[in-house]
C-alpha cells in the first residue's frame, strides 16, 4: 500500500511511553504515522524505530499549548496528506507531585493548559481535516481517576489518588469527548476516551504496574473501531468506564 493509501495517524506526545505504543501499534497495522512532538529530535529518533521495524512514520513539530504550533501542523498537514484519518490525543502532564510546594493555581493553570486547553484546541484545529476522511477517528487518552464514580467510591483501587489537577483534568477530557462526539456526528467522525490503566511511564516515575503496550491496546483499538462501534463513550480493556 502506497504512503498515501494508507490510514493516517497522528499521535500527540509520541515520541515516548503510551503515545509512542499507540503509534507503534497503529504503524504495525498499517497505518502512516505523524509523531507529533515538543522536540523534533526526539522525535525522529521515534520515528527511526518505528521505520526499522517496518513501519512508515514522520515526526511533526508539536506542542498542543502553543497555538502557532498546532496551526503549523495542521497545515502540513493539509499541504501534504489533504486529510487526516486518526487523532490520538495522548499529550498530558501530571504535575501535582512533581510541581508540589508549587502555588495551586499555577498547578492547575500547566496541567489544563496541555491535558485541557491543548486536547481542544488541536481537536478543533484537526477536525476540518478529519472532515475528509471516510473513517475518521478521534481517541482522546483519559484515566479512570477522571472518573467521578470511581473517585466517589473509597473502596476503588485507586481511592487514594486525589491530585486536583490531574483528576480534575481529565474528567474535562472526558466532557470534551461527550462534546466533541456530538459535534462532529455529523461528519462521521467517532471520538472516545481510553483509559490506558496505570502504566509505568515518566508521567508517574514508572510506578504503574502495567506495561506503556498494555496500556496503548484501548487506545490502538477505539482508534480503529468498525463503523458500527460507539462514539462518545470512555472505555478501558474491560470496557465502558463509568462516568
Amino acid at each position: 500500500m502506497a504512503m498515501n493509501e494508507a490510514p493516517l495517524a497522528l499521535v500527540s506526545g509520541a515520541n515516548k511511553g503510551i503515545g509512542f505504543e499507540i503509534a507503534r501499534g497503529l504503524a504495525r497495522l498499517g497505518h502512516h504515522i505523524l509523531l507529533g512532538c515538543r522536540e523534533l529530535r526526539r522525535g525522529e529518533a521515534a520515528a527511526t524505530t518505528i521505520r526499522a521495524e517496518g513501519g512508515t512514520a514522520d515526526a511533526v513539530a508539536l506542542d498542543v499549548s502553543d497555538d502557532g504550533s498546532i496551526a503549523a501542523a495542521a497545515e502540513l498537514i493539509s499541504a501534504r496528506f489533504a486529510r487526516l484519518d486518526v487523532l490520538v490525543n495522548n499529550a498530558g502532564v501530571s504535575l501535582d507531585r512533581r510541581m508540589a510546594g508549587s502555588p495551586l493555581r499555577d498547578i492547575m493553570r500547566e496541567t489544563f493548559e496541555v491535558n485541557v486547553f491543548g486536547l481542544a484546541c488541536l481537536t478543533e484545529a484537526m477536525a476540518p481535516l478529519l472532515a475528509r476522511s471516510t473513517r475518521p477517528r478521534i481517541v482522546n487518552v483519559s484515566s479512570s481517576l477522571g472518573s467521578l464514580a470511581v473517585n466517589s467510591d473509597p473502596t476503588h483501587q485507586f481511592a487514594a489518588f486525589k491530585m486536583p489537577g490531574y483528576n480534575s483534568s481529565k474528567a474535562a477530557v472526558n466532557m470534551l469527548t461527550v462534546i466533541y462526539a456530538a459535534r462532529l456526528r455529523e461528519h462521521g467522525i467517532k471520538v472516545n476516551a481510553a483509559d490506558p490503566g496505570r502504566c509505568a511511564t515518566d508521567l508517574n516515575a514508572h510506578a504503574g504496574e502495567r506495561t506503556a503496550a498494555q496500556g496503548a491496546a484501548i487506545a490502538i483499538r477505539l482508534a480503529t473501531l468498525d463503523d458500527d462501534g460507539p462514539t462518545g463513550g470512555c472505555f478501558d480493556e474491560s470496557g465502558p468506564v463509568p462516568w
